[in-house]
């Protein structure tokens, strides 16, 4: 269990750490990446649309001069965008100590990826997979390092529709946005498992917002899913400053542990400070977990080596 209304005065000195933050440019993203900064990380914003992540930036380091941050390109619905992206990381020789897998779709109408697979579940998990995969070996050599993969109180519905994972034959928009989130969670507590039985110093930990008021419910939804979200934004959701603390808690906190998923400590889960909560009973499943995993590989082409300490 967390300590008792962390806030984020309470990040540690960052200096000298390098942090990836996908969906850098707004929202959750956003937030995250100025506290990090503000306390001396070394910041990658990785981000879909360049133009808005270099304005982003510069919002930050007008509030906070000095700041150090970097824009780089990255549309984790594009496969091909996530390799280039990791490629180049590698390639300028930076260093990666906690990666944020926090960009997100949500509740849009259907659409396919470049490589034929479904919108949401591109976005919100192959291409964090992906991108997990291919910068963990920069991850294994940093300092404290962490993988923070942000899920949805909406994991709690979800399930993986291995039938239909292209919603060819029954596509939702909700319950396709509910699958992705799912997945993240399967994947988290998976990657966990994984860095335990190699002894690798990674850890995997997840984290939800709440009912946080972000960008997502009107740049996904349509029609009357966007109106309802709009409502609910006004009448019901925190502050993103609020809704962000679990995700930055689950990557600075020094207490913050591998394999636990950190939520508001409010009503339901809905607002509040960030304390440990539990994942969905379907989302422990270790089975449908490997399954996914598997599936996952054989969808990105990317195969995880987890390195045992020398």
């Amino acid at each position: 269990m967390t300590r008792s209304k962390w806030t984020a005065d309470r990040i540690p000195d960052l200096a000298g750490r390098t942090f990836v933050v996908t969906g850098a440019n707004s929202g959750l993203g956003l937030a995250t990446t100025r506290h990090v900064a503000r306390r001396g990380a070394h910041v990658v914003m990785a981000v879909r649309n360049e133009a808005k992540g270099r304005r982003a930036a510069a919002e930050i380091s007008d509030a906070h001069p000095g700041a150090s941050l970097e824009v780089r390109h990255v549309d984790l619905a594009d496969l091909d965008s996530v390799r280039a992206f990791a490629d180049a990381i590698h390639a300028d020789g930076l260093e990666v100590d906690v990666l944020v897998n926090n960009a997100g779709l949500m509740a849009a109408p259907r659409q396919l990826s470049p490589q034929g697979h479904e919108s949401q579940f591109a976005s919100n998990h192959l291409g964090h997979f992906a991108l997990t995969g291919l910068v963990l070996d920069l991850l294994q050599a940093g300092s404290d390092p962490r993988v923070v993969t942000v899920t949805s109180l909406a994991h709690h519905s979800g399930e993986i529709f291995f039938d239909d994972l292209t919603g060819a034959q029954r596509y939702g928009p909700v319950t396709y946005y509910y699958q992705s989130k799912f997945a993240n969670v399967l994947f988290g507590l998976e990657l966990d498992r994984r860095l335990r039985a190699a002894g690798s110093p990674v850890r995997s930990l997840l984290a939800h917002p709440g009912f946080t008021a972000t960008n997502l419910t009107s740049t996904g939804p349509t029609g009357m899913l966007k109106a309802t979200g709009a409502l609910a934004k006004t009448l019901l959701f925190q502050n993103v400053e609020r809704g962000v603390l679990p995700q930055l808690y689950a990557a600075t906190a020094p207490h913050a542990r591998g394999g636990e998923l950190y939520g508001p400590d409010g009503w339901k889960e809905s607002r509040g400070h960030p304390t440990t909560v539990r994942p969905s009973d379907a989302s422990q499943d270790p089975d449908t977990a490997r399954r996914l995993w598997e599936l996952s590989e054989e969808l990105t082409g990317i195969r995880y080596v987890v390195a045992t300490p020398s």
